[in-house]
C-alpha cells in the first residue's frame, strides 16, 4: 500500500517538475504586455506539460480561426460575409502569431464584433417597435452552424426579425397558455360557488398580449446588452485563451483568476449556486450534470440534456433569454447567494417547455457520500450501495472517502445478511483515483486495477495489494451515459476480472484523461501584472487492464438496457477535439473463476429485456426525444406553433407509463439510519423519496434479477455452503 501512494504520487507529479525545472533555468517570462506574456506561458505549459501537445500548424490554426468566430456570435447576427473576407486571412497564420505572441487575429474579431454590436442595438429596437405578422406563413432554421453569415445589413436586419420573431412567439404562447388555464380555473372555481381571481396577465386581449410579448423580448436584450457591456477586453481574451487551449482536447482550459476562484470553491464543496453543470451547444446552455446534494438534485428542478432559455430573477419582473448568450455570461445570471431565488424557463429533454424556481443554496455535502438500502424479494435480501461521486478528503485521505464509506455500507448490509450487491454508478462523474483503485480492492483478492499512462509514455499500473475480500458473493454494477473517469476504472476493472456483471447503457461517459490544475503564477520570478490564473491540464491517461482505453469508447454493458439518452449524443465523443481511443499492453492478472455459468446468466438476462414491454416502451421514447431534437425548422405562424406543441404534447401522453412502473420490490433502510430518522425528519424524507424512485426502476428490477440468477462457486470462495438458488 506504502508503494502504491508513493508511486501515485510520482505520477501526478512528475510533469510538474519536469515543467518548473525547465521554467526557471531555461526559459524567462517578462513580456510587459500581459496579453502577450499569458500567451507565451500558456503555450509553454500545452508544450511541456499536455499529455499529447498538440503541433500548432495550419490545422490547428483553422480550428482555432472557426471556433473563436462561432463563439463570438454562434447565432451568426452580428458579424457579416464581408467580415469574415477580412478575417480569412488569418485562417492559417493563427499558429504563427502565437509563436510570435502576434494579437492581430484576435484584436480585429474583438473590435469587429463589438462594432457590430452597437450596431445591432437599433435593429433589435427597431423590429420590436412593431407588432409581428402571425398569420404569415413562414418557418425559421434554428441550426445555425449551417446557416451562411448574412451577405449584407438588409439581409443581416432579416435574420434579426425572425430570431426576434421567434422569441416573441414564445412568449406570446406563455401568455395565451396563461389565459387559457386561467379560464379553465375561474369556470371550475364559479362551478363550486367559489371565488376567483385573475392575473392580469389574463385579462389582456390578443392584440396586448402580443404587445407584451414584444415588450417582453426588448426588456430581455436591453438587459443582455446591459450586462455585456460590463465586460472587458480582458474578459473576451480569456475566451480566446479557451479556444486556444481547448483545440489540444475539450477538458483543457484556461481560468482567468475569478474563474479559478470558482472553481476552486466548487472543488471544496462550497459553491453556491444551483447545483448544475452546464455546456454551450449550437446557442442553448444545456445542463450537463446536475450535481448530487445542490439544490437542483434535491428538488428534481432539472435532469441532463435540458436547455436553460430563459432567467429571471426574483426582484423582477421579466425573464432574460440566454439563447445564444456565452455560457460564462450565462452562469453568472444563473448563481447567486444562498436563499435567493431564480426562475428558469427550461426546455426539456423531451421538448416540452416548463418554468422551475429554484431556491440557490450550497452543495450537501452529505448527499454526495455512499447511501445504502435493502432490498426484500422473496425471501432474498439484497443490497444497494449507490455511490454519487469518488470523494475523498483533501487535507486526509484517511478522514473519509468513498472508498471506506462503501466499505462499512458493505459490513452494515452483511449483517443483515445481504445475498447479493449491487453498485450503482448512474450518474457518477468520477473524481478520485486511488478511491476507485482501493474499491475495487473490496471485491478482488489482489491485482492490478488501472494503468496510468503519462506523456513520453511512462505507464504506471495501479495494483490492490490488500489481501483481504469485503465482498465475495454475486455483484452487479449499473452505469449509465454519464458514468464517468473513476466510475468507468472501477466498473471496467469488474468487467475484465469477470467479477461483475455491467448493467445499463450500451457504453459509458467515455472520459478517459485526468487532467491537474497549474498555477500560471508560479513560472514568473518577478510579476507587478496581477494574478494570471491557472490552467486545467491534461496529463494523463487511463486504460484498462486488458490494455484498452476507456476513452471515447467508454465501458461496454454487458447488459444493455435503453433509456432516454440511447439515441442522444452524450459523453466525451460529443466533443470537440477529443483525445483518440487507443491501446497499449495489457497488464497481468488471473480472472475472477468465482461464478458458475457467468455467460449464462448474461445471456438470460438479455433475453429477458428483450421482452420487457416498459424497456420498449422507454426505447420507442427515446427514439421520439431524438426526432424531436433534431426537428431544427420551427414555424412563426402562431396557429402552426400551437398546433405543433399540441401535436407534441398529445405524442408524450403515450410515455407516461414509463412514469407509472412499480417493479414491485421492497426497500428498507439499515438499522443504524433507521435511528438517524427518528432525530432527522430531512432525512427520513430523502430516503422515502429515494426508496420511492427506485420502486419504479426497472434497471434495479434487473440488477436483482441476475444476482439471483448467479451461482457461486463455493470452492472458489473457500467456503463450505450451498450454493444459493
Amino acid at each position: 500500500m506504502r508503494l502504491m501512494k508513493k508511486n501515485l504520487k510520482i505520477l501526478l507529479l512528475a510533469v510538474f517538475v519536469a515543467v518548473a525545472s525547465c521554467s526557471f533555468t531555461s526559459r524567462e517570462f517578462n513580456d510587459p504586455d500581459k496579453d502577450k506574456l499569458l500567451v507565451d506561458l500558456i503555450t509553454y505549459v500545452l508544450d511541456k506539460g499536455h499529455y499529447d501537445p498538440k503541433e500548432m500548424d495550419n490545422v490547428f490554426s483553422a480550428g482555432v480561426y472557426k471556433d473563436f468566430i462561432n463563439t463570438m456570435d454562434p447565432l451568426k447576427r452580428y458579424f457579416l460575409a464581408s467580415d469574415l473576407e477580412d478575417f480569412s486571412v488569418y485562417e492559417t497564420e493563427i499558429d504563427d502569431q502565437i509563436r510570435n505572441k502576434d494579437l492581430s487575429f484576435f484584436t480585429l474579431v474583438y473590435e469587429r464584433y463589438l462594432q457590430r454590436q452597437e450596431e445591432s442595438k437599433k435593429i433589435y429596437r427597431s423590429i420590436l417597435s412593431e407588432p409581428f405578422d402571425y398569420s404569415q406563413d413562414e418557418v425559421i432554421d434554428v441550426d445555425y452552424d449551417k446557416i451562411p453569415y448574412a451577405r449584407n445589413k438588409k439581409e443581416l436586419k432579416e435574420r434579426w426579425r425572425k430570431q426576434l420573431k421567434f422569441s416573441a412567439i414564445s412568449n406570446l404562447y406563455d401568455l395565451v397558455d396563461e389565459k387559457e388555464t386561467t379560464e379553465k380555473n375561474k369556470a371550475e372555481a364559479l362551478s363550486k360557488g367559489e371565488d376567483f381571481v385573475e392575473s392580469e396577465n389574463a385579462k389582456l386581449s390578443m392584440k396586448e398580449m402580443e404587445a407584451k410579448s414584444r415588450e417582453t423580448s426588448l426588456t430581455s436584450l436591453d438587459e443582455y446588452y446591459e450586462f455585456v457591456e460590463d465586460l472587458e477586453r480582458k474578459d473576451y481574451f480569456a475566451q480566446f485563451l479557451n479556444v486556444v487551449v481547448e483545440e489540444f482536447d475539450p477538458h483543457t482550459n484556461y481560468f482567468a483568476p475569478p474563474d479559478r476562484d470558482r472553481f476552486d470553491l466548487r472543488m471544496s464543496g462550497k459553491l453556491e449556486g444551483i447545483g448544475a453543470r452546464l455546456q454551450k451547444k449550437n446557442d442553448y446552455i444545456n445542463v450537463v450534470e446536475v450535481i448530487s446534494g445542490g439544490p437542483v438534485w434535491r428538488g428534481e428542478h432539472l435532469e441532463v440534456g435540458d436547455a436553460i432559455l430563459k432567467v429571471k430573477q426574483e426582484e423582477e419582473d421579466e425573464p432574460v433569454s440566454i439563447v445564444g448568450m456565452r455560457v460564462d455570461d450565462a452562469v453568472k445570471l444563473i448563481k447567486g447567494p444562498k436563499g435567493t431565488k431564480v426562475t428558469l424557463t427550461v426546455k426539456r429533454v423531451d421538448g416540452s417547455i416548463e418554468e422551475e424556481t429554484i431556491t440557490r443554496d450550497v452543495v450537501e455535502l452529505e448527499e454526495t457520500y455512499a447511501k445504502s438500502t435493502l432490498i426484500q424479494k422473496e425471501d432474498k435480501s439484497y443490497g444497494l450501495i449507490n455511490l454519487p461521486a469518488f470523494y475523498f478528503d483533501m487535507k486526509d485521505y484517511g478522514e473519509r472517502n468513498a472508498a471506506s464509506d462503501v466499505k462499512q455500507e458493505i459490513e452494515s448490509l452483511k449483517k443483515e445478511g445481504m445475498d447479493g450487491l449491487v453498485l450503482d454508478l448512474r450518474g457518477n462523474g468520477g473524481g478520485s483515483l486511488k478511491t476507485a483503485v482501493d474499491i475495487a480492492g473490496l471485491f478482488i483478492k489482489e491485482g492490478p486495477v488501472v494503468q496510468v499512462a503519462t506523456g513520453g509514455n511512462r505507464k504506471e499500473v495501479l495494483k490492490d495489494e490488500d489481501e483481504s475480500v469485503a465482498w465475495d458473493g454475486p455483484l452487479v454494477i449499473l452505469v449509465n451515459e454519464l458514468s464517468a473517469s473513476a466510475s468507468e476504472i472501477l466498473a471496467a476493472a469488474m468487467q475484465d476480472y469477470k467479477r461483475g456483471i455491467i448493467i445499463g447503457s450500451e457504453q459509458s461517459y467515455g472520459k478517459g484523461t485526468v487532467q491537474n490544475m497549474v498555477d500560471l503564477n508560479q513560472w514568473l520570478r518577478k510579476n507587478d501584472m496581477g494574478d494570471m490564473g491557472a490552467l486545467k491540464l491534461t496529463t494523463q491517461k487511463f486504460y484498462r487492464v486488458n490494455g484498452g482505453s476507456t476513452q471515447l469508447e467508454g465501458v461496454k454493458s454487458d447488459v444493455v438496457m435503453p433509456d432516454r439518452y440511447s439515441y442522444i449524443e452524450i459523453g466525451e465523443r460529443d466533443y470537440d477535439n477529443p483525445l483518440p481511443y487507443d491501446k497499449i499492453s495489457p497488464a497481468k492478472f488471473d480472472a475472477w473463476d468465482g461464478y458458475i455459468d457467468y455467460e449464462g446468466t448474461i445471456s438470460r438476462s438479455k433475453e429477458r429485456m428483450a421482452k420487457s414491454a416498459q424497456l420498449n416502451l422507454i426505447d420507442e421514447n427515446a427514439k421520439w426525444i431524438k426526432k424531436s431534437r433534431d426537428e431544427n425548422i420551427v414555424d412563426l405562424n402562431f396557429d402552426k406553433y400551437l398546433a405543433e406543441i399540441k401535436r407534441r404534447k398529445q405524442e408524450t401522453k403515450r410515455f407516461d407509463a414509463i412514469g407509472d412502473y412499480d417493479n414491485k420490490l421492497n426497500y428498507r433502510s439499515l438499522p443504524s439510519e433507521v435511528a438517524l430518522m427518528k432525530q432527522d425528519t430531512t432525512l427520513r424524507e430523502k430516503r422515502k423519496r429515494w426508496h420511492k424512485n427506485l420502486a419504479g426502476d426497472i434497471y434495479v428490477e434487473e440488477a436483482v434479477n441476475v444476482l439471483q440468477d448467479l451461482k457461486l462457486n463455493n470452492i472458489r470462495r473457500g467456503k463450505v455452503a450451498e450454493i444459493k438458488n
